[in-house]
């Protein structure tokens, strides 16, 4: 399942990281565990932050992905499902809709 993967980092300990050299490197190694098909960082409410598309086999794999921004980073960490155009073509709103009318 395709979920949005949303990491907000807060200034501390990242600012650490920054001034200790470290930070870039953690990023990465963070990175090569979530493995994200696309990966964006921004602001959230003046904090850094991580937007990523991961690809999710079986819920029991969120720690797995989660985890390494919670321990490096003391991120807080959120998950959305998401779908593609294509998928939502084979949702059948149609008929959804004649159900519900």
């Amino acid at each position: 399942m395709r979920m949005l993967m949303h990491a907000t980092l807060p200034n501390e300990p990242f600012n650490a990281l920054i001034k200790d050299g470290t930070a870039g490197q953690k990023i990465q190694q963070a990175l090569a565990e979530v493995k994200p098909e696309a990966v964006y960082f921004t602001e959230f409410g003046g904090k850094r932050g991580a937007i990523m598309i991961v690809e999710v086999e079986n819920p029991s794999k969120i720690p797995a992905i989660s985890e390494p921004f919670f321990l490096m980073f003391n991120a807080e960490v959120s998950f959305h499902i998401v779908m593609s155009g294509e998928d939502l073509a084979k949702a059948g709103l149609a008929e959804i809709g004649k159900k519900y009318a």
